[in-house]
């Protein structure tokens, strides 16, 4: 376990050291520990790869692609997990389709659609995008999960006078949470850690996102790895951040929807 440990933890004592030198620290002794450390690479990363118009890029897509997954998704999980026959499960059956068939075969369609939409280089092209491609996937994680969960407290609520909208929202949803952290986590990271996507229906519009914001950074200042490494450390701590706060959820998550 202490060897695994190390494997793991390495990379980002690499990651961290290399933010944490100076160039000349750097081709003396690249994996030394950064004595003494120097912060201002963080600042020169900063202004030189515009990274904080990138961060809002990637903060108000991941947001409302998250928003819109889980309204979406837990509805559709809802009806799918009640209906286990009929046209339920043919639905359930073609969102598993989309987990299966990878979304590159459709990126040349995807792109003349958002393209006849006049949505290329916007916020709400890139939100559609995300909100589709990752919707299969968020149905699957709640629909495993709402199985798990008695019927008994929807139909007590039903039977009290909610209709099922009410009885979805106020009973339901609530008793979701485990599986919502880990439907935020997995889509957050996938959505804040592309790089294609926003490479390809963002460039030039100047609303880049992260990654591609990095991208432009290293091929300007290759030489400069201090100033890499402190891009990419800026642009992984939002993310991790999230992580650290809901990964308690993850394994209930996951648990319940194996159970299911």
């Amino acid at each position: 376990m202490t060897a695994v440990a190390v494997a793991f933890l390495f990379p980002v004592y690499a990651l961290i050291a290399l933010a944490l030198k100076d160039p000349r620290q750097i081709a003396e002794s690249p994996l030394a520990p950064p004595l003494p450390p120097t912060l201002a690479n963080f600042g020169n990363a900063w202004s030189a790869a515009s990274l904080g118009p990138a961060l809002v890029s990637s903060t108000v897509i991941t947001a409302a692609g998250l928003l819109l997954l889980i309204v979406l998704g837990s509805t559709g999980a809802y009806y799918l997990a009640r209906r286990a026959r009929g046209l339920g499960y043919g639905l359930y059956v073609l969102f598993l389709l989309g987990i299966v068939l990878p979304f590159q075969l459709g990126m040349i369609p995807l792109y003349k659609l958002i393209d006849g939409l006049g949505w290329l280089g916007t916020y709400h092209g890139m939100v559609l995008f995300y909100t589709g491609i990752q919707l299969p996937f968020t149905v699957f994680l709640y629909t495993g999960f709402i199985r798990a969960l008695p019927a008994d407290y929807a139909q007590a609520a039903l039977i009290d006078g909610c209709d099922h909208r009410q009885a979805f929202t106020r009973i339901v949803f609530p008793l979701l949470r485990p599986i919502t952290g880990t439907v935020v986590i997995l889509n957050a990271v996938f959505i804040w850690n592309d790089f294609f996507t926003p490479l390809l229906y963002l460039g030039g519009s100047g609303k880049e996102t992260v990654p591609v914001g990095v991208f432009s950074f290293v091929g300007q200042y290759v030489s400069d790895y201090g100033l890499v490494f402190a891009g990419l450390v800026l642009a992984a701590l939002p993310v991790l951040l999230v992580f650290l706060l809901l990964q308690r959820y993850v394994i209930k998550g996951f648990a319940g929807g194996l159970k299911g």
